[in-house]
């Protein structure tokens, strides 16, 4: 049996896109950098930087099902490095006499002429899939289970995807499968994705055999109930394949490179144009209210749970039970300046010495007082899976409210799921998005700023 060609001209799409932005940034190189005088060399040069970045980036690893935000996040990542390497050549080749100026708008120009052919190569492909069917893989589900309906939810509404749900079959445990082999050749089905919970270990056998002697993709769904992490990471071992519980993208060495560039240079920026004369305004009004330092360091779990000194700009009086007892509502511990700096969250900024010291990211799980971890880590499950990268000075569970003092058991198990969210889903963009949304909740105000 003759295996169905999958996606008759999309296979086509990449190398034309990688044809279509290398026009691009050819012809902006000979007007933008060479003013329109040829010079085959430079041209040849920056084509492959842009190539090796690309390959390196996973800029063209784009298929039906990835999202918006995704493509956004690569060509941040694209570009970002692509800046870099056209100041490193400028720098190799003195004699191009290339100004900075020139290369940020030969980069700004780039970046908007390649991100809407992109966008439009996209949109274009899920207008194609959905209004004239084109490009369409024909799908069956094995199975029931709160994953497989929700796996027939997604082809049944996202038809830009490019996937045709046939049916979704429910079989009894140990019942024949041979009616249910005939249709799937009879409806010329695609790919076969099987409910692992709903099925026995001889029947996900004969489908496996069944998928591989007709040609047919097979894919499983498996349960993650109780599970907080929903995205196994899938590795082989020799020819074994192995399942992780989850995956940790910034132990990839390329993401863990990216965020912590970002976090040294957003850091750099606050520290020399905002702490440079902030810290001795500050320093000058809280030594003036109170006695005590004008920092306040405290001891704290950070990247894989080892303890680091976290700074604040000092909010509080001097008292005996600042490393024991978190701040609550209308604390009389607080000075005047120091409920106002803890409203505005202005007491965190000393924490951006933290990051560049490398202890720290600028987004992340909130880093806990000692005696805290000392009683959530017994008490609530996953609490540990926060401590697999740095702590941050924001972070997704603060703009989505759950900040400050933990008054229930809900505030904590929300606080993690949110933290291992971040986790598993990183992206620089993320990132970018958190700290525009920590900015506009300090100027709207929240509760639990206290």
């Amino acid at each position: 049996m003759a295996r169905k060609k999958q996606g008759r001209f999309s296979r086509y799409i990449r190398p034309i896109t990688y044809l279509i932005d290398l026009s691009i940034i050819n012809f902006l190189v000979i007007r933008e950098i060479l003013n329109n005088i040829p010079d085959v060399w430079l041209c040849v040069l920056i084509s492959i930087v842009w190539i090796l970045i690309a390959i390196f980036s996973r800029f063209y690893n784009i298929y039906r099902y990835t999202p918006e935000i995704k493509i956004l996040n690569l060509l941040l990542i694209q570009f970002t490095l692509f800046l870099l390497a056209i100041f490193s050549v400028s720098g190799i080749f003195p004699l191009l006499e290339i100004v900075p100026k020139t290369i940020l708008l030969f980069t700004l120009y780039a970046a908007l002429s390649i991100g809407l052919i992109k966008f439009s190569i996209y949109y274009f492909m899920l207008k194609f899939r959905a209004d004239f069917g084109g490009n369409y893989r024909r799908t069956v589900i094995i199975g029931n289970g709160a994953e497989s309906y929700g796996l027939e939810r997604f082809f049944d509404e996202k038809t830009g995807t490019g996937y045709r749900h046939i049916k979704t079959i429910t079989p009894s445990k140990n019942e024949d499968l041979s009616k249910y082999f005939k249709f799937i050749l009879e409806e010329n089905i695609d790919e076969i994705y099987c409910s692992l919970p709903s099925l026995s270990q001889s029947q996900i056998k004969k489908i496996i055999d069944f998928a591989e002697n007709n040609l047919k993709t097979i894919k499983f769904v498996p349960s993650f109930e109780n599970l907080y992490s929903k995205k196994l990471k899938h590795e082989t071992y020799d020819y074994v394949p192995v399942l992780s519980l989850r995956k940790i993208l910034l132990e990839d060495p390329f993401n863990n490179f990216v965020k912590r560039l970002f976090d040294i240079l957003f850091s750099l920026i606050l520290v020399c144009c905002v702490l440079s004369w902030l810290t001795p305004l500050l320093a000058i009004i809280i030594k003036a209210e109170s006695r005590g330092p004008v920092f306040f360091k405290q001891a704290r779990n950070g990247y894989n749970f080892k303890q680091f000194y976290c700074y604040k700009f000092r909010s509080m009086k001097t008292n005996s039970k600042a490393d024991s007892m978190q701040a609550t509502r209308n604390d009389k511990r607080l000075t005047k300046v120091g409920t106002f700096l803890r409203k505005t969250s202005i007491d965190e900024f000393p924490q951006f010495f933290n990051v560049l010291a490398g202890n720290m990211s600028v987004v992340g799980p909130r880093p806990h007082m000692i005696k805290e971890n000392e009683k959530y880590l017994k008490t609530i499950d996953k609490f540990m899976v926060r401590h697999f990268i740095k702590p941050g000075i924001t972070g997704l569970a603060q703009v989505n409210g759950y900040r400050g003092e933990i008054e229930t058991n809900s505030d904590i198990v929300n606080r993690i799921k949110f933290d291992v969210n971040y986790i598993e889903n990183w992206t620089l963009l993320l990132d970018v998005k958190i700290i525009i949304l920590t900015v506009f909740n300090l100027f709207r105000g929240e509760k639990k700023a206290y």
